[in-house]
């Protein structure tokens, strides 16, 4: 028999009310005893009655599930919900002695668009899903791009760098060469410069060694030389000269010690004189002064012209006895010039 179960207006897990419709196929069993239980449930009732019983148990196990479940499960896994009614359905209706041979479900609606909005968020979805799967296919092949060309420039670079390493290797090569010829020349250049330099002291040497000679010949011929003129001033310059100094000499001795003698005789007349004449003017200043000490006490009643007159007096005497003293000291002088 095949029966169409619908639920209107069902509310769901989430408060949604929606309608569903199915499609059942089921048969009374064959077995003895669950042939038995068909027969006690239905015995003297038709076939529209049969299938409203059966049709009303599937429709109440359906109602049931609606509302342990949301419109997402309902909407997106048809067959779970559909293998899910008939697993509890399949009891029941087993007691009547019927067997549920298949229960799909055929339609999902509801009255507010619920399930509009649903799909069109599913679309979204999927666009979106379709939209990231291009993208990561674009973002897989640009990768896969990128690696190949980075192997190919890792390929590039090793054999660039083998390259350069090679050209690396020719031109160290070619500079070790280079210095080992560079050095060759270098030795056999200095080899030369060295044994040019021994060469040019050997020969500067014998130059120094001639010119020693020569100067040697130059100094024996300038000493015989300088002997020779010694000897001429010896004869010539030397000897009348000492003849002469001698002479003068003398001379100039014998013209310091007349000096000398004229001055002490001088001198010794000039002594004798200057005491002779210091003990009259002693004996002449002793009379003066007792003189004067008479003018002076004589005096004492005439005031200041008589000491003018007094002093004018005595300044002659002075005077003498000054000039002889000048005298005294310039004959020592002239003594004591002489003996030095």
């Amino acid at each position: 028999m095949t029966l169409q179960p619908k639920c209107e207006d069902v509310e769901t897990a989430e408060g949604v009310a929606i309608t569903v419709t199915g499609v059942a196929q089921v048969k009374v069993m064959t077995e003895r005893e669950l042939l038995g239980y068909a027969c006690e449930q239905f015995l003297g009732k038709s076939v529209v009655e049969i299938k409203s019983v059966i049709l009303q148990t599937l429709e109440g196990h359906l109602r049931a599930i609606l509302g342990t479940l949301t419109v997402e499960q309902i909407y997106q896994d048809r067959d779970k919900f559909a293998s899910l009614v008939r697993e509890v359905a399949a009891p029941d209706v087993g007691r009547m002695g019927i067997e549920i041979l298949s229960f799909t479900i055929k339609d999902v609606y509801d009255k507010v668009e619920y399930l509009s909005s649903l799909g069109k968020t599913q679309t979204a979805a999927v666009q979106r899903d379709a939209d990231i799967g291009v993208a990561e296919a674009e973002r897989d092949a640009g990768i896969r791009e990128a690696e190949c060309k980075k192997e190919m420039m890792d390929v590039k670079f090793v054999a660039d760098t083998k390259m350069a390493d090679s050209k690396r290797e020719l031109e160290m090569q070619k500079a070790s060469f280079n210095q080992e010829v560079n050095t060759k020349k270098a030795e056999a250049q200095l080899a030369y410069e060295l044994q040019a330099a021994k060469e040019q002291q050997k020969i500067r040497l014998e130059e120094i060694e001639i010119e020693v000679v020569q100067r040697k010949k130059q100094i024996t011929i300038e000493e015989k030389e300088i002997d020779r003129t010694e000897k001429e001033l010896i004869a010539t310059v030397k000897r009348p000269a000492e003849a002469e100094a001698y002479k003068m000499q003398q001379l100039a001795e014998g013209q310091k010690m007349k000096k000398v003698l004229t001055a002490q005789a001088e001198a010794e007349k000039i002594r004798c004189i200057g005491e002779a004449e210091a003990t009259s003017i002693e004996a002449v200043g002793k009379a003066e002064a007792e003189k004067m000490r008479l003018k002076a006490e004589a005096y004492q009643q005439y005031g200041e012209a008589a000491k003018t007159a007094l002093v004018l007096e005595a300044l002659p005497k002075v005077c003498l006895c000054c000039h002889s003293t000048l005298i005294l000291l310039k004959v020592i002088e002239a003594v004591s010039g002489a003996s030095s």
